[in-house]
């Protein structure tokens, strides 16, 4: 169930919309506060965070939940920092439709090689810098040697950095934002010599429903998808249809109208994790993801239950394509708010009692290669 303080935000948020304000209600609904309410409280103020597990997150008034990268992105070949490691690449991508920044990891075993490539979309109010140090993916990369992408959102596009899942003219294939991702991925590609039938992506909220959206619209460019805490493709062309599609909507696909996103399917194979408590995205919409994905499914399914050692609980339903691979693997983690599941706390919305989501999708992903 939603719990009171959400209750209390979506209402919010949707006297907002009401009265046309759509950037101060998606920054409420995503863990900020309206401007205009900012504006009223006092120095000493905190600015509201999301709520994990009911905890509020508070900072200063004047901080931010992370720092920016001090690089200066530059082209689209970027400017490369040493880590301990590999290098962290800052770069910027443009097309017709329009520019993006990004990071780009590349470990230390890259010599020219074709590697995989992981595409990583952060969640609202995050950054590249911030989604890279919660989920911990560069030190896996280092070790498994892939190449990872982190797309940053600007607040240009949108004022709470949300990846714009909710709008019709960014769920299309070649238009929107879906258009320059695939393009962004295309171009490091093809820069670096990278393994065309290797690339996946992965996001996390806002993140993880435009990722499943690029594996509906792309599904010849992503060889596999990993959706955390994320939404259905299509079931939302506003910010009224987004609040009801995260409050779990009606019908099988939720916001609200069964009709919506019913028509969307892809057999491109799919990983889903969900924090069975998740008051920022009903948990609900992990069984709509997966419903999404329905095409894929072999008879019968394989079930797994544990608990992480000190931690949460988890059910794992597996489904094998006819090779005996797994296709669709649903992770439900048992007490687990809206947070990246096993993350590092050096990034933010993680929770390191989880099961390790992001070793989880790489193997996931490694197993499938585009034919």
């Amino acid at each position: 169930m939603i719990d009171a303080t959400m209750s209390k935000r979506m209402e919010e948020a949707t006297r907002l919309t009401r009265a046309g304000k759509l950037h101060e209600a998606m920054a409420l609904l995503q863990g900020g506060e309206p401007e205009a309410r900012r504006e009223e409280t006092s120095e000493n103020a905190y600015r509201g965070g999301d709520t994990i597990d009911g905890t509020w997150q508070v900072v200063d008034k004047d901080d931010t939940v992370t720092k920016p990268t001090s690089e200066a992105p530059t082209s689209a070949s970027g400017h490369a920092r040493q880590t301990n490691a590999g290098a962290f690449t800052a770069g910027s991508f443009s097309n017709r439709v329009g520019t993006r920044d990004y990071k780009l990891y590349i470990p230390s075993g890259y010599h020219g090689q074709a590697l995989p490539l992981v595409v990583m979309l952060h969640g609202c109010t995050q950054n590249p810098d911030d989604f890279a140090a919660g989920t911990d993916m560069n030190r896996l990369a280092e070790e498994q040697l892939c190449c990872v992408l982190y797309p940053a959102q600007p607040m240009t596009a949108n004022n709470s950095k949300c990846w714009n899942w909710f709008k019709a003219e960014d769920q299309q294939r070649e238009g929107g934002e879906p258009a320059i991702l695939a393009g962004m991925t295309r171009q490091i590609i093809a820069t670096y010599g990278l393994d065309a039938s290797r690339v996946y992506v992965a996001g996390l909220s806002a993140g993880a429903a435009m990722a499943t959206t690029l594996a509906m619209t792309y599904p010849d460019l992503f060889a596999a998808v990993g959706v955390h805490s994320g939404l259905p493709h299509g079931v939302a062309q506003s910010l009224p249809d987004a609040l009801g599609a995260m409050q779990g909507g009606t019908g099988p696909l939720g916001g609200g109208n069964q009709a919506k996103g019913a028509g969307w399917a892809s057999n491109v194979p799919a990983i889903i994790f969900h924090g069975d408590r998740d008051t920022t995205v009903h948990p609900s919409n992990g069984d709509r993801v997966a419903a999404q994905y329905s095409t894929s499914h072999q008879a019968g399914a394989t079930v797994e239950k544990g608990k992480v050692a000190n931690g949460h609980g988890y059910t794992c339903t597996t489904y094998h394509n006819a090779k005996g691979v797994p296709h669709l693997e649903q992770w439900r983690v048992h007490g687990a708010g809206h947070a990246w599941s096993g993350g590092s706390t050096k990034g933010s919305y993680t929770d390191p009692k989880g099961p390790n989501a992001t070793k989880e999708m790489l193997r996931f992903f490694f197993q499938h290669r585009q034919a």
